[in-house]
């Protein structure tokens, strides 16, 4: 859990919502709070999840490259059998 008041230990999450607030929340006027919601979460499963490109992932969406490391084999890391 973070310290109260510094961002720096949840830097994350604190990254992820400036994007949620820039890129959807703050270019938008909801009607009322279920617009919201529905708008928000299409949001996040629809694009965040499934279209962005992350550069870390080699400009892969985060499912597809989670569907590309699932099907490798597990790699050995202990050398314990």
């Amino acid at each position: 859990m973070s310290r109260k008041g510094n961002c720096w230990d949840n830097a994350v999450m604190e990254r992820f919502f400036l994007s949620l607030k820039m890129e959807r929340v703050w270019r938008r006027d909801y009607a009322n709070h279920a617009e919201a919601i529905r708008d928000i979460t299409e949001y996040i499963v629809g694009f965040y999840n499934n279209e962005r490109l992350h550069s870390k992932l080699g400009y892969l969406p985060p499912t597809v490259y989670e569907r590309a490391m699932a099907s490798k084999p597990p790699i050995e890391v202990s050398g314990i059998s």
